[in-house]
């Protein structure tokens, strides 16, 4: 094993909102009891000081280091959490959680109602990016930290880390958005639309309770491949497939003559395998819903105490670049400490995934000047 290695970790379950006391969701609704999977790794100080939340993306999970105990998997950003790494854990404590409405352990329309007895599909509440940043707030509560001493997340991560500076600023000390946004574009609103649009026409989805029949298998791995096409830039499409095809021959029939359409169904049907459908459509309507856009960020505070680190990526379409610089501008208005790169990268949004080396200089480096041991 490497010596930066965190080893096989074990994923662990906290649950709270137990009756009568269930978790207030911004739609109105209610739900509990509520269970939040989440990993730790390193070591929690004294002081309750070195707490690092990391928050992860759409499809994510509570795994984002070491190797899965259950699969076997290294985590999904296990370049960057470990010893010596960016998110050094021989100096901090870093909690990943899963978040609600998803399916990877935490409570979400594939979960057992309690009023019920069945899974709860579309009778599951609507939740939003707030309701998300609460549940982990319980979590943080649960291990006694009064103030996290930083908050880090991309894309949908990106969205939480900036909730959680904007709904607790006495909370976080400092703050590293990664390739995300205040709110949602038009077109991002509508990209999702068509993923969702795409499982809702699949009649295995049964208007939401498949449970006992199994997935709306071909709805889902469409909406995953379009997904998925979002995720990569122009340059890295050209780069990894071009126009080459898989039996140098075109078939002249509608079968995956290239590489790229081989590619799609693979990622879309091996997508099948691990993510919920109705799970898909409560997080992409959770992302529409999303906007701390003009007053909406950290209300009432004319200066935030907060310090962040803005990063964005060059060839990232899904979350343009201008999307990162207008959360600066909103944090300027703050008189927030701020810091921002636009990393150069051919990897589109995916970059801060995959191409991560810049992105753990900067992040290393901006909190070695956040960490007071």
């Amino acid at each position: 094993m490497k010596k930066d290695s965190l080893g096989v970790i074990h994923t662990q379950y906290f649950t709270f909102a137990e009756p009568p006391h269930p978790l207030q969701l911004k739609s109105g609704r209610s739900i509990g009891p509520v269970t939040i999977a989440y990993e730790t790794y390193g070591k929690l100080n004294a002081a309750k000081s070195n707490a690092i939340l990391v928050c992860h993306a759409l499809s994510g999970d509570a795994h984002a280091a070491g190797i899965s105990a259950d699969d076997k998997t290294p985590g999904w950003w296990d370049g960057l959490i470990g010893p010596g790494k960016a998110l050094d854990t021989h100096q901090y404590f870093v909690i990943c959680s899963n978040v609600i409405g998803g399916c990877k352990g935490s409570t979400g329309p594939s979960s057992i109602n309690p009023e019920t007895g069945k899974p709860y599909a579309l009778d599951f509440p609507m939740i939003t990016i707030a309701d998300m940043v609460e549940a982990q707030r319980h979590l943080i509560d649960f291990f006694g930290i009064e103030k996290l001493l930083c908050v880090i997340g991309g894309s949908m991560g990106g969205m939480q880390t900036l909730q959680w500076a904007s709904a607790y600023p006495d909370r976080v000390l400092a703050a590293i958005p990664v390739a995300t946004a205040l709110k949602h574009s038009p077109q991002q609103i509508a990209f999702n639309e068509v993923i969702r649009q795409s499982i809702m026409a699949d009649p295995a989805w049964r208007k939401g309770f498949y449970y006992e029949h199994g997935q709306p298998e071909n709805g889902l791995a469409v909406a995953r491949m379009i997904g998925h096409i979002t995720f990569m830039s122009d340059q890295s499409m050209e780069e990894k497939f071009s126009r080459r095809l898989k039996n140098d021959n075109l078939s002249f029939q509608f079968t995956d003559d290239f590489e790229v359409e081989g590619y799609l169904r693979y990622r879309g049907y091996n997508f099948v395998k691990r993510f919920d459908a109705n799970s898909y459509l409560y997080i992409t309507k959770a992302l529409d819903y999303f906007d701390l856009s003009g007053v909406h960020f950290i209300p009432d505070v004319k200066k935030t105490a907060v310090r962040f680190l803005v990063i964005s990526f060059k060839t990232d379409w899904l979350y343009p670049s201008y999307q990162s610089q207008d959360i600066v501008r909103a944090l300027k208005r703050k008189h927030a400490f701020t810091t921002y790169f636009d990393l150069i990268s051919t990897y589109g949004h995916d970059a801060f995934l995959i191409e991560i080396d810049d992105e753990a200089r900067l992040i290393k480096n901006f909190l070695a000047n956040i960490h007071q041991p």
